[in-house]
């Protein structure tokens, strides 16, 4: 079993920056991709940003210059740090991971979601 946790949403203003921190433990042999995506009311889930295990990155094209994603392979963590936040940033951040386990089963996980608002 494999759980990812969440923390570091928040309320904002526009302009400003908040960092979402993902852990993930459990019976976890090695993490391949790790991602951001977000749902903002009455819309469908998004792709933020991806990296890969040796750290490539992919961001929509509404955060480039503004997000950036990072991970630490040895803590099984993904960061996303945000910076200029705009009200349209407004969602529910979910954290995923595609995780090979003792098992040699490969599996995508989700966090539970963080809140981010971002007022005007």
């Amino acid at each position: 079993q494999v759980q990812l946790v969440e923390s570091g949403g928040g309320l904002v203003q526009a302009g400003g920056s908040l960092r979402l921190s993902c852990a993930a433990s459990g019976s976890i042999l090695s993490i391949n991709a790790m991602a951001w995506y977000r749902q903002a009311p009455g819309k469908q889930r998004e792709l933020v940003a991806t990296i890969t295990s040796g750290s490539s990155t992919n961001y929509a094209d509404s955060v480039k210059g503004r997000f950036t994603i990072s991970r630490d392979n040895a803590k099984n963590t993904v960061l996303l740090q945000m910076n200029s936040l705009k009200p349209e940033d407004t969602a529910v951040y979910y954290c995923n991971a595609e995780v090979l386990d003792y098992g040699f089963r490969q599996k995508n996980y989700w966090g539970q979601g963080t809140q981010v608002t971002v007022s005007s």
